[in-house]
């Protein structure tokens, strides 16, 4: 009896992060299928089988690059000794990251869907998410600068923490922009340089 179906001929983490790729330079509304399919050497109805739709094969895109790129710079926050060495390894690998010559430059969760359409609302909420996570997870580690005696008690944490990822946001697009990793040094050090009043203001 003849098998039914196609075994799966295709490496489906290589085609994940080449999908990943594609989205991360082109958006996901940039990303036509046949740009997807190109990249992933794969013919449309491999990748429906293997992913779903294109709005899935987007979601574990996402998934991939937070669990890979993302780590490098999240790791920064979570090894640090003191809040601001994880503010300070936060922004400074986001330079580095950002600006890889062998990696899209920016990155994927900023970039890849900030104007909504009618086939991509859905998309944008989950990164609208994703972001927030970040301002939620920086917040909570300023959260141990105060339990360590760091931070004063009446610094704003929520407001600090959107600060830094606003500045990090705005690296995102400087590096698409052609920023080099000197120059969102510079940024990040500038940044930092607001830490001491930030973090001993008083209500």
């Amino acid at each position: 009896m003849a098998e039914r179906g196609r075994p799966r001929t295709f490496d489906k983490d290589a085609a994940l992060q080449r999908a990943m790729e594609v989205f991360w330079i082109k958006g996901y509304e940039g990303a036509s299928m046949t740009d997807l399919t190109s990249a992933m050497g794969i013919a449309s109805p491999s990748l429906y089988a293997a992913f779903g739709s294109k709005e899935e094969l987007f979601r574990q895109a996402v998934q991939h690059y937070s669990a890979t790129e993302g780590l490098e710079i999240w790791g920064s926050v979570t090894e640090a000794k003191t809040a601001y060495e994880a503010v300070e390894g936060y922004l400074m690998q986001t330079a580095r990251v950002f600006t890889r010559r062998n990696k899209p430059p920016g990155c994927l969760v900023v970039l890849s869907g900030l104007h909504p359409t009618e086939h991509s609302e859905t998309v944008r909420r989950e990164l609208l998410g994703l972001r927030t996570q970040s301002i939620e997870g920086l917040r909570q580690r300023l959260q141990q600068g105060v339990a360590a005696g760091e931070i004063s008690p009446q610094a704003d944490l929520m407001a600090i923490a959107r600060y830094y990822v606003t500045v990090q946001q705005g690296m995102s697009i400087q590096a698409r922009d052609g920023a080099t990793r000197q120059q969102l040094e510079h940024v990040a050090r500038a940044a930092l340089a607001a830490w001491t009043p930030l973090t001993s203001a008083q209500a």
